[in-house]
C-alpha cells in the first residue's frame, strides 16, 4: 500500500519536471544594452564616486532654486509645502528635531544624489549636472556650510564636511576594534 503511494508520488513529480525545465516564453522585452544600464546607473556614493562632470556656483544655484525649488521649499529653504532645507542646527537632541540638509545630512554628496534623482518634484531628473551642482551649492550656502562665492564640482563636493557627519555612527566600544584615531 505504501509502495503504491510512493510510486504514484514519484510519477507525479516526474511528470511535473518538464513543465519547470522549460518555462514559457512571452517574448517581452529585450536584454538591456550598456547604454540602457548606464542611463539608470546614476547613484553617487558618499565619497563622491559616481559624480558626473560639471560645476555650479551659489549664484547660479540661487536663480535655479528660485525657479524650480522655492515654490515648495520656500525662497530661503525655510520650508513650505515641502520640508525645510535650511536651519535646524542644535535641534537633533530636542523632542521635535528639525532635520534639514544642514542639521541632519551626513554627506554633501547625498544632496547631489537626491536632487538628481527626485527633484524638482514635478519633473525629477530634468536638471543638468551643472544645475544640480549649482542648487547644491546654494542649499549648502543657505545652511552656512559653504561661502557665497563657492563653485562646486566633482572634486570639491565630497570634501565638504557636513555638521552632522559623525551623527549616525557612534564609536565601537569593543576593545579589540581599532578606532579611527588608531587607539
Amino acid at each position: 500500500m505504501w509502495f503504491d503511494r510512493l510510486a504514484l508520488s514519484v510519477t507525479g513529480v516526474l511528470l511535473m519536471v518538464p513543465a519547470y525545465a522549460d518555462p514559457p516564453r512571452y517574448n517581452l522585452g529585450r536584454t538591456p544594452a550598456s547604454a540602457d544600464i548606464n542611463a539608470w546607473n546614476i547613484d553617487v556614493r558618499a565619497d563622491g564616486q559616481g559624480l558626473p562632470p560639471g560645476r555650479g556656483s551659489v549664484a547660479q544655484g540661487r536663480a535655479i532654486f528660485a525657479e524650480t525649488c522655492a515654490a515648495c521649499h520656500g525662497d530661503k529653504g525655510q520650508g513650505g509645502r515641502a520640508d525645510p532645507l535650511a536651519g535646524g542646527f542644535g535641534t537633533l537632541t530636542k523632542p521635535n528635531p528639525l532635520r534639514t540638509v544642514g542639521s541632519y545630512w551626513p554627506y554633501a554628496t547625498i544632496l547631489f544624489d537626491f536632487v538628481r534623482r527626485a527633484m524638482p518634484f514635478n519633473a525629477p531628473g530634468s536638471l543638468s549636472a551643472d544645475q544640480i551642482y549649482a542648487v547644491s551649492a546654494y542649499v549648502l550656502s543657505l545652511n552656512g556650510i559653504v561661502p557665497d562665492d563657492t563653485v562646486l564640482d566633482a572634486s570639491n563636493l565630497p570634501k565638504i564636511t557636513m555638521p552632522n557627519r559623525n551623527g549616525f555612527v557612534s564609536p565601537d566600544p569593543r576593545p579589540d576594534v581599532p578606532s579611527e584615531t588608531g587607539r
